[in-house]
């Protein structure tokens, strides 16, 4: 009882920080890993995926309802992300994911110093690409960043809110609008993959699915009445944690 209460707990910040620029994997996962030290991999990220899906669903009808979503990036993009993070997932069974593990600190560096240096950085929302080539742009972005997701995963949402930013010309919070579709579509692969090869823990599951909901809702009203200003602010934040833990668990764990 005492885990679901603490797990319950993580999910509702993970959602919340989720909502808003993508990391909540940063606790939701060391959360499942120290209730459950004993479990498979497999079953823990994927009773984590089960759980966020919620959240991140939550978090995108959410934005919609609020936010113009510029359909025409986001589609492309899930379509492509949902293919490739099976990709992913399959090609981590087939060679290790270490080099990834330990190029990611210094790729999370270099955003959050581009980020920090360009004040006005995701600020004014001016999309850059219409037609075309905003189709085969966002097919890129989400083919690249749903085989990251299913290879390897840490950072997907705050990646997919800085690559809206920087590529397409999105503010914050557009581009983190955009960004759940696109984690959505990875959550659902990467659901259907642990669900075909573990051991999911489905009332657990459940349990942090609603709360992850819960925590989700709070960010989205957050997001929405601070703006882009705030989402950039908890972007930084985000990223600056996810370079000190994946420093730690690439070259000190």
């Amino acid at each position: 009882m005492t885990d679901y209460v603490f797990l319950a707990a993580a999910a509702f910040v993970a959602g919340m920080i989720d909502a808003v620029v993508g990391g909540g994997g940063l606790i939701q996962i060391p959360a499942l890993f120290s209730a459950f030290p004993n479990a498979s991999m497999g079953t823990l990220l994927g009773t984590n995926k089960l759980a966020s899906v919620c959240g991140t669903s939550a978090a995108a009808v959410g934005f919609a309802r609020k936010v113009k979503l510029q359909w025409s990036t986001a589609a492309p993009a899930a379509m492509a992300a949902f293919a490739f993070a099976f990709l992913g997932a399959f090609t981590v069974t087939q060679i290790p994911s270490e080099f990834m593990r330990k190029l990611l600190p210094f790729i999370l560096v270099a955003v959050a110093i581009y980020t920090y240096k360009k004040k006005d950085f995701g600020s004014i929302h001016a999309p850059m690409h219409i037609g075309s080539k905003e189709k085969w742009i966002a097919i890129l972005v989400g083919a690249g960043i749903g085989f990251y997701d299913g290879f390897f995963g840490p950072g997907t949402g705050s990646f997919l809110v800085f690559l809206f930013v920087r590529f397409f010309g999105f503010d914050f919070l557009g581009a983190s609008a955009v960004a759940k579709i696109v984690n959505v579509a990875c959550n659902i692969a990467a659901i259907l993959w642990f669900g075909y090869s573990a051991e999911l823990l489905w009332k657990l599951a459940a349990v942090m699915a609603v709360c992850n909901v819960l925590g989700s809702l709070l960010g989205i009203r957050l997001a929405i009445r601070h703006g882009s200003g705030f989402v950039r602010k908890i972007f930084l934040v985000v990223v600056s944690a996810l370079i000190l833990k994946s420093i730690y668990d690439a070259f000190l764990a």
